[in-house]
């Protein structure tokens, strides 16, 4: 094949990548993935893109995102070299416009690179099989570090090698800059990937020390250059070159065996686990994450043997040991482990659905050495062949052979991947029902109150609702802990309320629908809530309940038909009042800021359910604020508190709530 062609069909590969990874990227993660790190990244390509290391938001213990460190304000856990290859793709016009054209520089990284160690037709061979690796498909077209992370690994390799080819220094600079910022991106995984290149590098300075250490230099060099970039970026937002900002995050979520311990998930990591962990990684990536599955992986075992029995050069080599050099680092990384969820669980935790990510660069030599064996496979053939038939014979066979290998490896790749790519479909209908509030755009000139089911953090679960770096976008998102110092600190913004019915589970079909309710402030002497809910016939009796930090007071319905009004007023007590008879003289007081709890209990003779409304109230100085309350039914009392909002146009026949908040002597009514 003549450089023209190559060329070629090297652009076309990876335009065909490009154009794979959008369309996963759009139609299976719309909005993004299990992993809530997306999140993380697009959350630090924004900053970036504003000029900010940190966040500084306008109201304490509201606005962290997941994953930052609280210091002064909030930084990031990660480094920013990921996030920054993302914020290039907002520049063009949108961040996803990113992961294609990652895409396209590993598929052409893959071929350039396994082009220098071998040939041209191994090296389109070895991307074609990297593009149809579900591995590659699927964490390319998220919002993860690892194929960008990749992508320069590649570029260091394709310019180490035509460096060491051509005695360049040009590329041997252009080497230490990719690697530099790779070691900036993720230390770790640039050090397993470059560890048999710097082996290779010290074997040719020992060779001939004179003709290689001007060009090793070069990449030696601009590669510290990348490490003293990474000690000053620490130094920048941890205080200490030394401490990295998952470090402050977590201090022992990191490297090596002991006890490794995340917020509250901590484990003994032991060599003994790491290995089993790490057999499971690899069996899982085997069985369904490169192309051609195990048989994918037979090829490439066959394809190192293949080139073995050639002779295996020092530049093959190199290339083979990264096949060593990462799972064996991997063994002291306990994040391997965290990535399966449950050992004995098959199918469980990330791994199940965006695959073993940790890993993705074997997916280099994997594909280079499936290569080699398949075309020496297709080489014998052919020469048998030929040896046998004449010309036009030997064309048909060698096309009928390929069809059917192309549909055999084609055929278990789509296995493999069916699954994961199942799982992730169904996670991305639960949020297409869970985000169906914020369609087709999220409200303008508003602050949402959102729900916290996973703790106090923003964007965990929820990725797909993201802050400006300075608080002033369309929308402001903030957790609904401090409700009324939200409201004060935007006052010329509509305050929302999102909520959801049903816990957070988008794996067991769960929320079963959302909603995004209008909050309106009333404020005076007193605040009134009129209330009506909804009796279903079936409904023979019902309570009513009030409750603040104070106490409770009991109500009963003077009588019960298809719907049950009252009113509550708000002053120095709550009281309410309407059709009620009170089980007792008592009227709670309120002082400060607090939740007013209103229970409603309707009675079936069987269980019943419950309506909830929770006022958002402070009182003090002779005067009461009120915001519009949460609204939740529960069949279940202790599904209250969260994951029971009310969606009317969810609800079933009967069952309904309608508020109003009306204030005495008003002082605000926006």
């Amino acid at each position: 094949m003549d450089r023209r062609r190559f060329r070629l069909a090297t652009l076309a590969l990876a335009l065909l990548g490009a154009l794979a990874v959008w369309l996963v990227s759009t139609n299976l993660f719309p909005y993004h993935s299990l992993n809530h790190d997306e999140g993380v990244y697009l959350q630090q390509a924004a900053m970036l893109l504003e000029g900010k290391l940190t966040l500084t938001p306008p109201v304490e213990g509201v606005f962290r995102p997941w994953f930052f460190v609280e210091s002064e304000g909030f930084y990031p856990k990660y480094n920013p070299v990921p996030a920054g290859l993302f914020a290039l793709g907002e520049l063009l016009g949108g961040y996803r416009l990113a992961l294609p054209a990652i895409a396209a520089g590993i598929l052409a990284g893959v071929t350039g690179v396994v082009n220098e160690v071998f040939d041209r037709r191994t090296g389109l061979l070895a991307a074609i099989f990297v593009l149809a690796s579900p591995l590659f498909l699927l964490d390319t077209a998220t919002f993860l570090p690892y194929a960008p992370t990749t992508l320069l690994n590649l570029a260091f390799a394709y310019a180490y090698l035509r460096a060491d080819r051509t005695d360049d220094w040009r590329w041997a600079a252009a080497a230490g800059v990719a690697i530099g910022l790779a070691f900036f991106a993720r230390p770790y995984t640039a050090v397993l990937f470059a560890a048999p290149f710097v082996a290779h590098a010290c074997w040719t300075l020992a060779r001939d020390w004179r003709t290689a250490i001007p060009r090793q230099a070069a990449t030696a060099t601009l590669g510290l250059v990348g490490v003293g970039l990474t000690l000053a970026y620490n130094a920048a937002v941890t205080g200490s070159p030394l401490t990295f900002p998952y470090e402050a995050f977590a201090p022992l979520d990191g490297l090596g065996f002991g006890h490794r311990e995340l917020l509250n998930h901590g484990v003994e990591y032991t060599p003994g686990l790491a290995l089993q962990a790490n057999w499971n990684v690899h069996t899982t990536l085997v069985d369904r994450w490169i192309a051609g599955g195990i048989v994918g992986a037979a090829l490439a075992v066959a394809g190192l043997g293949v080139a073995a029995r050639r002779g295996l050069d020092a530049r093959q080599a190199t290339l083979a040991a990264v096949g060593v050099s990462v799972p064996v680092g991997n063994l002291y990384f306990w994040g391997n482990y965290n990535l399966l969820g449950d050992l004995d669980a098959a199918g469980d935790g990330l791994i199940a659905s965006l695959g073993p990510y940790y890993h993705f660069d074997l997916l280099v030599p994997t594909a280079a050495f499936g290569a080699v064996a398949a075309l020496a496979a297709f080489d014998a053939l052919r020469a048998a062949l030929t040896a046998r038939f004449e010309r036009r014979t030997v064309l048909a066979a060698l096309a009928a052979i390929t069809l059917v290998s192309t549909l055999v490896l084609g055929g278990i790749t789509a296995g493999g991947a069916g699954p994961p790519v199942e799982r992730n479909a169904d996670v991305t209908d639960t949020y297409e029902r869970a985000y169906a509030p914020f369609e087709p755009e999220p409200p303008a000139n508003a602050v949402v109150l959102t729900p916290t089911p996973y703790g106090p953090w923003l964007n965990h679960p929820f990725q797909a609702l993201r802050n400006d770096p300075g608080y002033d976008g369309r929308t402001v998102y903030a957790m609904a802990d401090r409700p009324f110092a939200i409201a004060e600190a935007f006052p010329d913004r509509d305050l929302y309320r999102f909520g959801f019915r049903g816990v957070w589970d988008p794996l067991g079909d769960s929320p079963e629908a959302a909603r995004l309710q209008r909050v309106r402030e009333r404020s005076g002497e007193s605040v009134t809530l009129n209330a009506s809910v909804g009796l279903p016939e079936r409904v023979t009796s019902a309570t009513v309940t009030v409750e603040t930090d104070d106490g409770t007071a009991h109500y009963v319905p003077r009588e019960t038909g298809d719907e049950l009004q009252f009113r509550l007023v708000i002053g120095d007590t709550v009281r309410a009042v309407g059709l009620l008879e009170a089980g007792s003289e008592e009227q709670p007081t309120i002082e400060g800021r607090e939740d007013v709890d209103v229970t409603v209990f309707a009675d079936d003779g069987i269980g019943g359910f419950e309506y909830r409304l929770s006022v958002p109230v402070e009182a003090g100085g002779g005067q009461v604020r009120a915001l519009t309350p949460r609204v939740e039914y529960c069949f279940d009392a202790q599904a209250c508190g969260g994951a029971a909002t009310y969606v009317p146009e969810e609800s079933p026949d009967g069952v309904f709530v309608r508020t109003e908040l009306r204030a005495t002597n008003e002082t605000q009514e926006p």
